[in-house]
């Protein structure tokens, strides 16, 4: 589980699965059709902000910020008070946002340094900018300047419109920005019978262990969107399978695994969030690094065998050399005393003469 401090969204039920919010300077893409709740996501995210000592600063690229006010009231947030104190509008359109971009954003981020009241993002929606943007290139170079100014402020929320293609799980159009964001949830609905089967998905979330499934959320007039989660670990749950990461620990110690392998097992078990046991996941692991657990005795004490000598192959080198120096004169002096031949000397003139 990540350390790091969490904001939350105030989007009711998603916090649960995100480590309990976004992380500071961050962006959450929120994607979906038209009529899937994108706008009241961000109207809520907003209004949670501002609640709890925030600014909030919304960017909008179609409606004026009278209609958006009016919006937010039926839905239950009265955001008149905070209007032009703590909340502030842009409203911009085709060309424009261009302008917005590279001289309003910036110098708004140079005046915000002075203070220490997050702010909180909102651009609701990012679509007009994706169309008016035809070439790759310059879409996706003005959209990794957007996120990089906006994220200097605070945690940023992006809604954008999709219209995926037959057979197409999330729309080509919207795929630059889902790549450039730090975080994107999927919004879709499905008709079934007379009412819709809203659904939400989260695609990626940054640095977060975040929850794989699909949620079913609805709108709730006076709280806005709640979407059905349950926490991915409950809180008796949580330390479930210690005992299972335990032994697999110790057999991996057993099995000849490094310290660096046996720090990644520890980490898995800090951060196990499932609600399944982690043997099969473990079993796996072991077998993709060459672990396994049904090794004979005979290979283990080989394994262990060969760990050694190669911890103490120089030491073991460093003494054979020592050794072979003292006993090489020990051989020399036998060798002279055994195998030369004695001198033999007649008389005393041969001596003088080995003598001179």
């Amino acid at each position: 589980m990540s350390s790091e401090d969490r904001i939350p969204t105030g989007i009711a039920g998603l916090d649960r699965v995100i480590e309990g919010g976004v992380r500071d300077n961050t962006t959450m893409l929120v994607v979906g059709s038209s009529g899937t709740g994108k706008s009241t996501f961000a109207m809520q995210y907003l209004n949670y902000g501002l609640e709890h000592g925030e600014n909030g600063l919304y960017i909008s690229m179609e409606e004026p910020p009278e209609q958006i006010l009016r919006e937010a009231k039926m839905l239950g947030f009265n955001l008149d008070g905070y209007y032009e104190k703590e909340l502030f509008f842009f409203h911009s359109k085709g060309k424009d946002f261009v302008k917005l971009v590279d001289e309003q954003l910036p110098a708004l981020v140079e005046a915000n340094k002075n203070y220490a009241v997050k702010t909180r993002v909102v651009i609701d929606p990012l679509t007009p900018l994706i169309w008016a943007v035809q070439d790759k290139q310059e879409q996706r170079e003005i959209i990794t300047k957007l996120f990089y100014t906006l994220k200097q402020l605070g945690p940023v929320l992006i809604t954008t419109e999709e219209h995926a293609s037959p057979g197409e799980t999330i729309g080509e159009d919207v795929l630059i920005p889902i790549y450039m964001s730090d975080g994107a949830v999927h919004l879709t609905y499905r008709p079934i019978g007379g009412a819709f089967n809203r659904a939400l998905e989260i695609v990626k979330m940054r640095a977060t262990r975040h929850g794989e499934e699909v949620y079913p959320y609805i709108f709730v007039r006076g709280v806005g969107v709640v979407v059905r989660t349950t926490p991915l670990v409950s809180a008796e749950d949580v330390r479930k399978y210690d005992d299972v990461f335990d032994k697999a620990i110790r057999t991996a110690a057993d099995l000849g695994a490094n310290e660096r392998m046996l720090e990644r097992l520890v980490y898995v078990k800090e951060n196990w969030s499932y609600p399944f046991s982690p043997k099969e996941t473990l079993q796996i692991f072991f077998e993709s690094q060459g672990l396994n657990d049904t090794i004979t005795k005979e290979e283990l004490e080989k394994r262990r065998e060969e760990t050694a000598s190669q911890i103490t192959e120089p030491e073991v080198a460093e003494s054979a050399e020592v050794i072979q120096q003292d006993v090489e004169p020990v051989q020399e002096e036998e060798y002279s005393q055994d195998d030369e031949p004695l001198i033999e000397i007649d008389n005393l003139s041969e001596l003088e003469e080995m003598i001179q």
